[in-house]
Order: C-alpha cells, then structure tokens, then sequence
C-alpha cells in the first residue's frame, strides 16, 4: 500500500505531503497576521517647513513608527500653505509655526485649529560685547531690538521678563503688539534702538546690547547658549507647536504624534544637531 504522500486519488494528480500542507498553513497564517498588522498601523500626513524642521520630523517618523504611527511628511517652502493644507483636511497635522501666529491665522482666517503640543523655541537672545548679563546695563544705555512688530514685541517680552522694563497692562500677548510707547517703567533710563532684525549684531559695538534672532546671531557666529547674556524661556509664546484641527484634539493619535515628537530621541538630536539653535520646549 502507498503511503499518505503518495496516495493519488485522481489520475494526474497528486496530494501534499502533511508537511507540505502544514508549511502551506503556517505561510498563510503569516500573511493574514502581517495584513492584521498593516491594517493596524496608522499613516498621518504632518507638514512642515523644508530644513532643520524637516531634518527633525525624520527623526520622528522612526520613534512614531514603533508606536503604530506611519508619518507621511510633507514639505513646504512657505508659512501660509501648511494652515490652508491642515484646514482643508489634505493633512493631519503641521508643525512649523509658534502660537501667535496660529492665533493671528485662526482670527484672520477663521481656521478651526488648535495646539496639541510643544516642539522646540530658537531662542531670541539678548547679546552684548560689554556686558554679562542684563542687570549690569548702566544707566542710560542704548539697548537695539528689531523693528518688525512681531520680533519687537518678543524682543520687549524678553527685556521685560529680565526685569529691565514693564510693559503696559493688556499688551505684549493676545495678539496686541508692544511697542517702546507701550513701556510703563524704564528705571535705568534706556534708550530703545529700533533696526532691521537683519542689522542687529552689527550694531554690537555701538549698542550696550541688542536683542537678536537666533537665525541672525548664527549668521554672525554667535552661538545662542554659549554667546547670550539672556534666552527666551523655552515656554515662551513663541515656542513651535503641532497643530490639528480643533475636531480632532481629543483623538488617541494626537497623543502618540506628540509623544513621539517629545521623545528622548527627538531631544537628543535637536541638542547635538542643531547646538542650541533649536531648543526642545519640552
């Protein structure tokens, strides 16, 4: 008699073997468990800008990939297009902009997003070739800060939180831009120089100190960490966020972007990448 490998029922054909069969079996249960597990994982679009942002989201994607996240990022080379993108539902979320300028979006153009999370702060910096920190400015002294309102504005809320001047009450936050009209109490008398941000660590040598973006100071090697007499707080208002769409705060995902993104990971690339041009605010 043949044995059970052997055995044909059917002129022409011929049964597997049990092994055969049961190698089959396994082989098919591999695929139904990798599809369960494709079917699982979930794939978000998140923009941002082309650079050190997207060189940041990189990291992201390989620590949200662990968590189910599969992070499609979309790059763009504006500030506008990532709201416009995110409001239209084309993405998930978008990580790029600080929250005065979410809110000036949302107020202007009636967007429906929120914040879900911070990412990092490049610190605006109080910089002097005289001086080593803000308490030592001498009566008097010329003080420069950028002449565009947003970067004014930031620039008097970090003289203000060096306790150097006040403000009035109500400006400097909720959209209400200071202005040196707008400083309440100067007891060191100091002149505020409005320039070009672009001109600022020129102006150095001719100023007490100037207040200077972390793009201009990087420009003029000046190291944010190591060269500042003072940095922004990294909770500062203009540190970045990720921002959803209002109906989808609450969803589990956001809670796993964000994670992912305030990772140790994340932290530790922005610190031994970037050098203190991009700091976690987180």
């Amino acid at each position: 008699m043949s044995n059970f490998s052997g055995f044909s029922g059917i002129s022409g054909f011929s049964y597997p073997s049990l092994r055969q069969a049961l190698s089959v079996a396994v082989a098919t249960l591999g695929i139904v468990a990798s599809g369960a597990a494709m079917a699982q994982e979930q794939t978000l679009r998140v923009g941002t800008v082309s650079g050190p942002d997207a060189q940041v989201w990189q990291v992201v994607q390989k620590v949200a990939k662990r968590e189910g996240l599969n992070i499609k990022v979309v790059e763009f080379n504006d500030y506008v297009q990532p709201n416009a993108a995110l409001d239209a539902g084309d993405l998930d979320a978008n990580s790029f902009q600080h929250q005065p300028y979410l809110d000036s979006q949302v107020k202007q153009r009636g967007y429906k997003m929120v914040s879900a999370g911070y990412t990092y702060i490049s610190p605006l910096g109080i910089y002097s070739q005289k001086l080593k920190s803000p308490k030592d400015l001498p009566q008097g002294a010329k003080v420069a800060v950028p002449n565009d309102p947003s970067n004014e504005n930031r620039a008097l809320l970090l003289l203000a939180a060096q306790g150097v001047i006040k403000l009035k009450r109500g400006v400097g936050a909720n959209g209400v831009n200071a202005t040196p009209l707008d400083v309440s109490d100067n007891p060191k008398k100091l002149k505020l120089v409005e320039l070009d941000a672009a001109q600022l660590a020129r102006s150095l040598p001719d100023v007490a100190a100037a207040v200077i973006n972390t793009n201009y100071a990087l420009a003029a090697g000046l190291q944010p960490t190591r060269n500042a007499i003072a940095l922004e707080d990294i909770h500062s208002p203009y540190a970045n966020i990720i921002a959803v769409r209002t109906q989808d705060k609450d969803k589990p995902w956001v809670k796993k972007l964000v994670a992912a993104y305030q990772s140790e990971e994340v932290r530790q690339f922005m610190k031994n990448e970037f050098k203190g041009a991009m700091v976690p605010s987180f």
